[in-house]
């Protein structure tokens, strides 16, 4: 049996020959099968070592290409783009939002105050912080008690320490289909392995956990239920309910990421609220305030405490305190709530500018939200697209970025809209949709 490695090798070589071009579409497998002699296995395993290698990119129910784009060596999303126009960090900014926050800081610059926060704290954080953190994240259907809440350097680092508490090297963590590029390097390097699960306009198919759940191993699922990243989905209440009664039968721990539900206040009940005892409710200050000082905030059941406490310890995830008294000195005295009210509308008229200029495409969002995603017409591919746009000097995030299955992701985008001004947003929103209008050959990337 010929080594599938060697093939692979041979299919490489003709890339860096130019024989193989960026943008090429590989034959069938069963047919590149036939073409060299193999098993039909064999020729899956050459493709799959063609995407892990970064050579090749496969596209749900269009085939297997040559990659437009080198692969990045880092996961997408985690730092600012190097790109003139960043559509793929989503860390919103006010204009006069370090004047707002310069206000309430003031305080804390006394020799007083400073000696306090300079001093080292645990990870239960300062009793205030936790009554603080409590209120920001209190809606008109839930109210977490401080007790239950444990404070992370930020919400990266909490879903870290949640995911090692529950889940163990070499089990199993479900997530959904597409997911939070980070939560995939998360578990790349605490040696979990992600199982995705299906999605559907409502989210997460309870059915699909029930699947995954008797096929065993299964330490507990991840969801991001509101605002969904990157498909903006919020879940219903049916199905959140269907969830949180799903999860309590299995005994299951659902990890929920609110990151983005401050965009979406009181638009439906956090799962937290129904299965207090089997959820870990975790949200962050980065995009309610600002990423350069930022909190995690995991809302736990008290028989996970402890643990999660041991986590955030041994990973060096806590909160410092100079961040801790800054929060709660912003959420005292009403600034993050302007800064959250100000933020929610200047979300749905970045979202405006994208119904207009991206008009007649197939677009899918949610007003409230700070991202969109773009299924892209024919020709286009997401990898020659984002090669495209970056000609252009515009940074946009392709689908393999959140594809949990190498190989499966669909032909999309997501565009972050966050952090360019007005003016430049829209005008490359409308570039790439001058190039969307256009053929790959007519930017150099066929």
């Amino acid at each position: 049996m010929q080594d599938y490695r060697l093939i692979a090798d041979e299919v490489a070589a003709a890339v860096a020959g130019g024989r193989l071009r960026p943008g090429d579409r590989l034959p069938p497998q069963r047919r590149f099968a036939r073409q060299h002699g193999i098993a039909d296995s064999t020729a899956a395993r050459v493709y799959g070592e063609l995407i892990r290698r970064g050579l090749a990119v496969g596209e749900v129910g269009r085939g297997t290409f040559i990659r437009a784009a080198p692969p990045r060596t880092e996961p997408l999303l985690s730092e600012p783009a190097t790109a003139r126009i960043d559509l793929e960090l989503n860390f919103p900014m006010l204009p006069d939002q370090p004047e707002l926050l310069a206000k309430s800081l003031a305080g804390l610059l006394r020799t007083d105050a400073l000696g306090a926060a300079l001093r080292p704290v645990g990870a239960e954080g300062t009793p205030a912080a936790r009554e603080a953190a409590a209120e920001l994240l209190r809606t008109s259907a839930w109210a977490p008690e401080p007790a239950t809440i444990l404070c992370a350097g930020s919400g990266r680092q909490a879903l870290a320490a949640a995911i090692a508490t529950l889940v163990p090297a070499g089990q199993r963590l479900g997530v959904e289909e597409l997911t939070y590029p980070v939560v995939k390097s998360i578990a790349s390097r605490l040696g979990v392995e992600l199982i995705p699960l299906p999605v559907d306009e409502s989210g997460v198919l309870p059915s699909a956990v029930r699947s995954a759940r008797r096929s065993g191993g299964l330490g507990a699922i991840y969801l991001q239920p509101t605002l969904h990243n990157p498909l903006g989905i919020t879940m219903p209440a049916a199905r959140r309910s269907e969830l949180a009664e799903l999860v309590q039968r299995l005994d299951l721990v659902a990890i929920e990421d609110n990151v983005n539900g401050f965009l979406a206040a009181d638009a439906v009940p956090p799962l937290a609220a129904a299965a207090p005892d089997h959820t870990i409710f975790v949200d962050s200050l980065s995009k309610r305030i600002a990423p350069g000082l930022t909190l995690g905030f995991l809302v736990a059941p008290a028989r996970l405490t402890a643990r999660l406490g041991a986590a955030l310890r041994s990973g060096a995830w806590s909160a410092g305190r100079f961040a801790l008294d800054a929060a709660v000195r912003w959420i005292g005295d009403g600034t993050a709530d302007t800064i959250q009210d100000r933020k929610r509308a200047d979300a749905r008229a970045r979202q405006h500018l994208v119904g207009e200029r991206l008009q007649g495409f197939a677009v899918q969002a949610d007003v409230r939200s700070y991202h969109c995603w773009w299924s892209l017409p024919e020709p286009w591919r997401a990898d020659t697209f984002v090669a495209a746009a970056a000609r252009h000097g515009i940074a946009v995030s392709p689908a393999a970025a959140f594809a949990v299955t190498p190989g499966r992701a669909p032909n999309a985008v997501r565009l972050a809209l966050a952090s360019p001004p007005y003016d430049q947003l829209a005008g490359a929103l409308d570039t790439l949709a001058q190039i969307a209008r256009g053929l790959p050959e007519d930017v150099g990337v066929e």
